[in-house]
């Protein structure tokens, strides 16, 4: 599951859980070392020892602190602050509070202390939170995200004819629904598919300012979720029947709280025919169609138990191998024959192997059946990404991003705390081609580190290897991989995580 997985899904004996970093006024992240249980403000960067998981409580007003090691924050009656709780109690239950800026306060419940402090002093000591004890909130997630309010009960998609933030979809569909969340100075903007900005006033704009930037605020208790405010104290909100996102309201209800939730690739299929796959006839699954709806494009949702794929339709609904073979979208919920092994062929292509073992393939009428024990041209489909215009590629060490800002060599790195975004142009065959935000294409250099400086296309080829991962495989077999010092080439021999991005 990638990082973002977590944010906004439920604990089994608390509330929402939401995975973030915290910043000091020196900028210093607070660090959670591996042995010891030891606790300080060192990091330089929100990475795995950076990165602290908010549990809820879905009956008070507080929040448990885990750290990546899965031990929580303790602050004794003396002012200690340890790492090394196993299980929550009274001396791990903090209360939030907000600053006028937007910066957090951690107060201990059970003795009425802040935790502030840098370096190795980390203390809970202070009766009133001063400069050491305000911290900045930073999500630990890839920044490309679906948005759900809470109240309403659906998610974000931009929409209307000049454009606009609307919570009206049942189900997270096409590229209108991804909102990149881009932290700025302690604040979020929320870009929409099209890199426009959320105005306070619920329009959208070219340019960021202090009108698009809001500061995140914790709900815990029977109401759980996460709150944005603006720079005049106002909560973004659902407003209206077309439940409008705008800043209204100066108190937060369960219409001011949202979720996050993972961006699931969604995808089209080509098959050797030539024809899209779609549902628009019915439940049987065919590769009949010309033209791209959204009754051609099918969400690919990633099965942990069993390494194997889900593919959903607009409709709810799953493919499921029926009878002795047929492939129809009538599941309502994910089951043994609605599981199905994809695999990446050499050129691009995939195929699509069912429960029985069989390969899918579609017969002269069209029709999607898994009863092929073989890999030809027909058991072939073609794939294609339609809901990341633009990406942002996160690894292990941090964002790919330009090494230098607006440099002519833009050679990228993929250690930065900073995302660049990534402009993905997808193939009808099943190739990619890559865009910095210069507008020039991706080339491989002689060391095989990645540039922004091409005025013609590299083709490669993209892998999905789990829920929001990928890898990408440059001409020569190789696949894009990261360093810790930042190296970011076109080297990489196998599929691990120095191979495996999250977008």
């Amino acid at each position: 599951m990638s990082e973002n997985g977590i944010n906004g899904h439920r604990a089994h004996s608390v509330g929402l859980q939401w995975k973030v970093g915290l910043i000091n006024s020196e900028q210093k992240y607070l660090t959670a070392e591996t042995f010891g249980f030891k606790i300080n403000a060192s990091g330089t960067g929100l990475k795995k020892k950076q990165a602290w998981t908010l549990e809820q409580d879905s009956k008070e007003e507080v929040v448990y602190i885990r750290s990546h090691l899965g031990r929580y924050l303790a602050a004794d009656k003396y002012g200690n602050v340890s790492g090394d709780s196993e299980e929550p109690g009274q001396d791990e239950k903090f209360a939030i509070e907000y600053s006028a800026k937007g910066q957090w306060a951690l107060r201990n419940v059970a003795h009425g202390f802040y935790v502030g402090g840098s370096g190795d002093n980390i203390v809970g000591q202070a009766k009133q939170p001063s400069t050491t004890e305000w911290w900045t909130l930073q999500l630990a997630i890839h920044p490309q995200v679906n948005l759900k309010n809470v109240n309403r009960k659906r998610y974000a998609r931009l929409a209307g004819e000049e454009g606009e933030i609307q919570f009206t979809e049942v189900i997270p569909w096409g590229q209108d629904s991804l909102i990149i969340l881009k932290f700025v100075d302690g604040k979020y903007a929320l870009v929409t598919c099209d890199n426009r900005y959320l105005h306070r006033d619920g329009t959208l704009v070219n340019e960021m300012s202090q009108d698009t930037q809001f500061t995140v605020e914790l709900k815990s208790g029977q109401s759980s979720g996460l709150a944005l405010k603006d720079i005049e104290g106002r909560y973004l909100t659902a407003v209206g029947p077309k439940a409008v996102m705008k800043a209204r309201n100066k108190t937060i209800t369960k219409d001011e709280l949202f979720t996050i939730e993972d961006s699931h690739p969604q995808v089209t299929f080509t098959s050797h025919n030539g024809k899209l796959v779609s549902i628009k006839q019915g439940v049987d699954v065919s590769a009949n169609q010309d033209e791209v709806t959204d009754r051609e494009t099918f969400q690919l949702e990633f099965d942990k138990d069993s390494k194997k794929w889900a593919i959903r339709t607009v409709d709810n609904t799953y493919w499921s191998v029926e009878g002795t073979s047929g492939v129809q979208a009538v599941a309502r919920e994910i089951k043994k024959t609605c599981l199905f092994d994809i695999t990446w062929q050499r050129d691009g292509s995939i195929t699509i192997m069912a429960h029985n073992n069989n390969y899918v393939y579609n017969k002269l009428t069209g029709s999607l059946v898994a009863g092929s024990d073989s890999v030809s041209a027909k058991e072939k489909f073609r794939i294609r990404l339609v809901n990341r215009p633009a990406l942002v590629m996160k690894g292990e060490y941090g964002f790919v991003a330009f090494k230098v800002a607006n440099s002519p060599k833009a050679e990228y790195v993929c250690n930065k705390s900073v995302y660049d975004l990534i402009l993905l142009e997808a193939t009808n065959s099943g190739i990619y081609h890559f865009k910095g935000h210069n507008g020039k294409y991706w080339s491989i250099g002689d060391d095989k580190s990645l540039f922004a400086d091409s005025t013609g296309p590299t083709p490669f080829i993209v892998e999905f290897c789990g829920q929001a991962m990928f890898t990408v495989k440059a001409p020569d077999g190789c696949y894009l991989k990261g360093e810790q010092n930042g190296i970011f080439k076109a080297s990489g021999k196998e599929v691990n995580a120095s191979t495996l991005w999250e977008f």
